[in-house]
């Protein structure tokens, strides 16, 4: 290395970051940064080497990121001319009030649509926080506004979700929040189809046709359709899409996000919503391809829920804080990673409750005096609905169920969770489960039981104790897991100072505001020929 020092080869070599940035963030200069990070005089000289060389990573990915949005955003959109008074009357009949993170979240996706070009933004919210109220919001600024051009008709939403059960429950959502307006709400599943409002019933719903539902679709009469991944089945078009909600945005791919884009002549605006921020949920905002709102306040009255983290010699006394709690008019979930026993004959089994046998022994040894159901993936979508309803109307007192219950199921009576094998479960999902008891104003417990002795598993499972809100927690496990997550594989080359970066949010934010500038003022980067060359020399980093 000093045989190269020595021979002036690195007198020659062009700084490809511009000097004002440089200056900007003090970092040195490459020259200097190379005979720094392989020679230190001292332990100052290291850190500013290592330094520049993490910013020069996450500045050229958010440069490349921010220049293929400034080309994706060329195409044309619908312009919807809507401010936050508009919605004034809509949002006051509420049976809350917003919190300032939810207005400023509608705020900044009306200030979008009065752009020419498609919004692309993730709303990461807390399990909580209101996520629905804010799409809510978005919809009704959109179907309140005509096509281009025209003094009839309206414009249409699709607000696509992962599971049947969670489809069910934001259509009732929306269903209450725009009742009052008459205007008409589908629903489409793999198990059939609905309308709002009913001929027979104009406050309730109605089962029709798929035929009939698509072609009223296809037709613009109905405004809102909310479906599982069945909205972008070829069969199913619109008159005028002019935005799309996807919902636990983690759980669809790109490929599937990119369909809703590819279907109709004119993009739609897009509305990512998570309730866990993930470290890839992470990365697509920070490599900004997605703009990004933060729910991070719960509505008011909402509790903190008291998390233990429960080891074998202390479950009694945790099942005896759950009977105080039913007793009190309360009901529990119990969450356990498996259906069935496992078979013991199978060298490779996974050794951990199943819901069958743990409700059968809860019954008989533990909790012989409530009402215990199971529920599990592999019953039919009618026989999971009767259980879930009949634990939403409290016939049931606790509900024996595998991570089914994961996303977004709303009881607001529920404020006790236990999570058997917990070790088995990642942070995000534990965190999500944890959710499950967030629903009402009422004290919140989840009791992690770990069956692991290695202590990794046991601090990693206290981060769920620590960790105040899902925004801490992906830090958690981002700085634990390192960001070779960041992008759902590890073989993607990010360097180890790149991930170095990624855990620190001002030098990425730096990075980032750098990189928007440059292409605000040159998209093509026509005046900026080194970082031009530089990105088209960088191998391309893909998405999924």
């Amino acid at each position: 290395i000093q045989r190269i020092f020595k021979s002036g080869v690195i007198d020659e070599i062009k700084d490809p970051i511009p000097p004002s940035i440089l200056e900007n963030y003090s970092l040195p200069n490459l020259r200097t940064s190379l005979i720094w990070i392989h020679a230190p005089q001292k332990q100052t000289d290291a850190t500013a080497a290592r330094k520049r060389f993490a910013f020069e990573e996450v500045f050229f990915i958010q440069l490349r990121k921010n220049r293929d949005r400034a080309i994706w955003q060329n195409h044309a959109s619908f312009k919807i001319e809507k401010d936050f008074e508009d919605l004034k009357d809509f949002i006051s009949r509420f049976p809350f009030p917003l919190t300032s993170a939810q207005a400023k979240s509608i705020k900044s996706i009306l200030s979008d649509f009065r752009r020419r070009h498609p919004m692309s933004r993730l709303l990461e919210g807390d399990v909580g926080s209101g996520k629905t109220a804010v799409a809510a919001g978005a919809a009704f600024a959109v179907i309140n506004s005509r096509p281009d051009g025209k003094d009839f008709g309206n414009l249409q939403v699709a607000y696509m979700v992962p599971t049947e059960i969670l489809a069910e429950q934001h259509f009732e959502s929306f269903i209450k929040y725009f009742a009052y307006t008459g205007i008409q709400i589908g629903l489409i599943t793999g198990s059939g189809c609905k309308k709002f409002p009913s001929k027979v019933n104009p406050l309730g719903w109605t089962d029709i046709s798929r035929s009939q539902l698509l072609k009223w679709v296809a037709n613009g009469e109905i405004p809102i359709l909310i479906g599982t991944h069945t909205l972008i089945q070829k069969t199913v078009k619109f008159k005028h899409l002019a935005l799309v909600i996807i919902d636990e945005q983690h759980r669809f791919g790109t490929a599937q996000r990119q369909k809703f884009r590819e279907k109709e002549g004119t993009i739609p605006h897009l509305l990512s919503m998570t309730a866990t921020p993930i470290p890839r949920t992470l990365a697509l905002t920070v490599y900004g391809d997605l703009d990004l709102s933060l729910l991070d306040e719960l509505p008011a009255g909402r509790k903190t829920p008291i998390t233990e983290v429960v080891l074998p010699q202390n479950r009694n006394s945790v099942y005896e804080k759950v009977r105080a709690e039913i007793k009190s008019g309360r009901q529990a979930f119990i969450i356990c990673p498996r259906i069935d026993e496992p078979d013991p004959d199978k060298e490779l089994a996974v050794l951990a409750k199943s819901v069958k046998e743990e409700a059968k022994k809860l019954k008989k040894d533990i909790f012989p005096e409530f009402e215990i159901e199971i529920m599990h993936s592999k019953m039919r979508p009618a026989e999971k609905d009767r259980i879930m309803n009949d634990f939403k109307d409290g016939k049931t007192d606790i509900l024996v169920s595998t991570s089914v219950v994961e996303v977004g199921v709303n009881v607001p009576n529920a404020t006790v969770i236990i999570i058997e094998g917990a070790e088995r479960f990642g942070l995000a999902q534990l965190h999500q489960l944890r959710g499950r008891v967030l629903r009402s104003s009422y004290q919140p417990y989840c009791y992690v039981f770990a069956e692991t002795k290695s202590k990794k598993s046991v601090e990693r499972l206290r981060s769920l104790q620590k960790a105040k809100n899902g925004f801490e927690l992906a830090e958690y496990d981002l700085a634990q897991r390192g960001a070779g997550e960041l992008y759902g594989r590890k073989q993607w080359g990010l360097s180890d100072l790149g991930m170095e970066a990624l855990r620190n949010i001002k030098m990425v934010e730096a990075a980032r505001n750098e990189a928007q500038k440059i292409v605000e003022g040159d998209p093509e980067l026509r005046k900026h020929p080194q970082l031009k060359e530089r990105i088209n020399a960088d191998e391309k980093i893909h998405f999924e």
